[in-house]
């Protein structure tokens, strides 16, 4: 551990640093960062971007009496190193290790868990009222990236703060990126200087604030961001409406002025901003050269920043691909992400047909409403957002596409788990919520090819809404064919027939479903084996049929137990008055935590009791 970071281990190790010798502390962070992330993975552009401010705010504040809300916060990795984990962060993200989120449970110095965007506005106002009412004296900081502002719950937040306290900090950090480049109005707005008198009275007022704080070199490069970066010095445009007083830009990197601005605005009996200049990935080139890829991903070399490709396409890959080779025939398809272009691999299809793609920002339920619309007008939208986004657009499934009819095509990545990223991330829930609503078709494959035959079978399906969930990463390497095929709705395809055992698999859980089939077969027991395809329409008849066959049931899902498909097969059963022991292989009803999927079920299966012997290798 280096010289000044490993001396930090709470607020006082912290204040005895001298001032001068904070750029190095700032040096030693980052090489640690680079080092530690390299093994296990992470988000490091974003934390290489937030070092300085995080060192500001640990030296003006103190945790945990005081409180700091990061939104998302994937870029609190440089927070948890000075608040008393610098030692721990090379287990960072692995089982058992650090989580590469805030995490309450974690530490007192983490006031607020997060994982996902637009949370921290409203969750700090929360804290603030909660010390007004109490009569409590500490302060609370919300640190949001400009992204955040795209997401309605933050604009939601801006607009109670004025009516509910009067002792607010947001520190908006600005760096044109949340995963990929910032799009929309506010991306504009912010990227935009205003050129009225108003505004250079502004500016002059502002900038003489910041020389008095930062000095002269603080002053021209705040007149710099005029022609290089965004500029929010005309705040009467935005932040004044909101009764928020706006200080800045100020450059995100330079602690000095940092820790005066800070200093002086915590005090201020008043809402305030803090509007800050970073850059995303600063000490690390590669990162520099490739913010996108270095937001997060998992091990690479330290000295040129090159990460191991996938064997094979992953879904995410065969989604982009696909898609673009159905919307060249097919001039109705439309494509929309909520700021995760290259995650879902919309990329590709924003460089094919660019005016038929659409980057609605972080604002899921709006891209889902956005969609209803499109599909309204005769249109064929594909919104493809990961699982655990997708939450939030149920509203948007069950009362807009789904009441109504509307074939929007709703493509679920990171439908499952999400090891490294742990509870926020995983896809364990999207079963349980969406099976529920009427008239939606949700289906999920059990591999590559089938994968294909399911998005073609999407855009040929006009009767309502149709979802579809698979997993990150790759598959079993099927290939892919040179054709697709437009599959029944709600038929489950059989492997394999036999009478004591029916082993009935949802998506790529067919690997294990198969591996129990041939163990089942090698003592002596005959299985059916069933894919079943279709989450809803569910296949009854194939269900029950080969229930009333078999001695036991077992199903396989990447899914919570509660509510997922083993609860629809249970109400399917049950609608046949079929009584059978039903076994499930399925995530339990907890929030499961991070690590690598092999060690995660292995402790889930040291766990398991299973109900029926007859299923013993289960």
């Amino acid at each position: 551990m280096p010289e000044l970071l490993g001396s930090i281990h709470n607020h006082a190790d912290l204040m005895k640093i001298p001032e001068a010798e904070l750029p190095r502390l700032a040096e030693e962070i980052r090489s640690t960062l680079i080092q530690s992330l390299a093994v296990t993975g992470g988000h490091l552009g974003p934390n290489l971007g937030v070092v300085e401010l995080s060192i500001a705010l640990h030296r003006v504040f103190e945790t945990p009496r005081d409180k700091i809300i990061f939104d998302v916060s994937h870029q609190a990795y440089v927070h948890k190193m000075l608040t008393g984990r610098a030692e721990q962060i090379h287990t960072i993200r692995q089982y058992q290790g650090l989580s590469g989120f805030a995490k309450m449970s974690e530490s007192p110095h983490d006031s607020y868990g997060a994982g996902h965007a637009g949370t921290a506005l409203s969750a700090a106002l929360g804290m603030c009222a909660a010390r007004d009412l109490k009569g409590e004296d500490y302060h609370v900081v919300a640190v949001a990236g400009d992204a955040a502002f795209t997401c309605g719950t933050t604009l939601e937040a801006l607009n109670n703060i004025s009516q509910t306290t009067r002792r607010y900090i947001t520190i908006l950090n600005d760096n044109e990126w949340a995963i990929d480049k910032n799009v929309g109005a506010l991306a504009k707005y912010f990227n935009s200087l205003q050129t009225s008198e108003t505004f250079s009275w502004l500016r002059d007022k502002t900038a003489s604030f910041i020389e008095k704080l930062g000095g002269t070199q603080a002053k021209e490069f705040a007149f710099k961001l005029e022609d290089t970066t965004k500029n929010l010095i005309f705040p009467s445009l935005l932040f004044n409406k909101f009764g928020l007083r706006y200080f800045g830009p100020l450059n995100g990197h330079d602690i000095p002025t940092l820790i005066r601005t800070l200093n002086y605005i915590k005090d201020l009996n008043e809402p305030v901003i803090l509007h800050i200049v970073t850059q995303k990935g600063l000490g690390y080139q590669p990162a520099l050269d490739n913010p996108t890829k270095f937001h997060g991903l998992g091990s690479y070399c330290v000295h040129d920043g090159e990460t191991q490709g996938s064997p094979t396409p992953t879904f995410s890959q065969i989604f982009g691909s696909t898609l673009v080779d159905m919307a060249k025939q097919d001039e109705s398809i439309t494509a929309i992400t909520a700021a995760m272009a290259s995650g879902t691999k919309l990329d590709l299809f924003k460089e094919a047909f660019p005016k038929r793609y659409f980057d609605v920002g972080i604002a899921e339920e709006h891209g889902a409403l956005f969609a209803c619309g499109l599909a309204a007008e005769g249109m064929k939208p594909y919104v493809a957002i990961y699982s655990t986004f997708m939450q939030r657009c149920v509203d948007m499934i069950q009362h807009d596409a789904a009441l109504q009819k509307l074939p929007v095509r709703f493509c679920m990545d990171r439908a499952g788990l999400s090891p490294d990223d742990g509870p926020t991330h995983h896809g364990l829930f999207d079963i349980a919520m969406i099976r529920s609503i009427p008239d939606v078709v949700f289906m999920q494959p059990k591999d590559e090819a089938e994968f294909v035959h399911m998005l073609r079978t999407m855009n040929h399906y006009q009767n309502g809404p149709t979802v579809i969930r698979y997993p990150r990463g790759c598959g079993s390497g099927v290939p892919l064919p040179a054709t697709a095929e437009i599959l029944p709705i709600g038929k489950a395809e059989v492997l394999q027939t036999g009478n004591d055992v029916l082993l009935v698999s949802l998506g790529t859980m067919i690997g294990i479903a198969r591996d129990t089939a041939t163990l089942l077969e090698e003592r002596g027991y005959s299985v059916t084996l069933v894919n079943a395809r279709f989450i809803k329409p569910l296949d009854d008849e194939c269900i029950r049929l080969h229930a009333s066959r078999s001695k036991v049931i077992c199903t396989f899902e990447d899914h919570s137990i509660r509510g997922g498909f083993n609860s629809a097969v249970l109400e399917s059963l049950e609608a046949g008055e079929i009584t059978i022991p039903v076994e499930a292989i399925a995530w339990p009803d907890q929030f499961i935590e991070h690590g690598s999927e092999s060690i995660l079920r292995k402790n889930m299966d040291s766990r398991r009791k299973p109900r029926y012997k007859k299923l013993f290798l289960i």
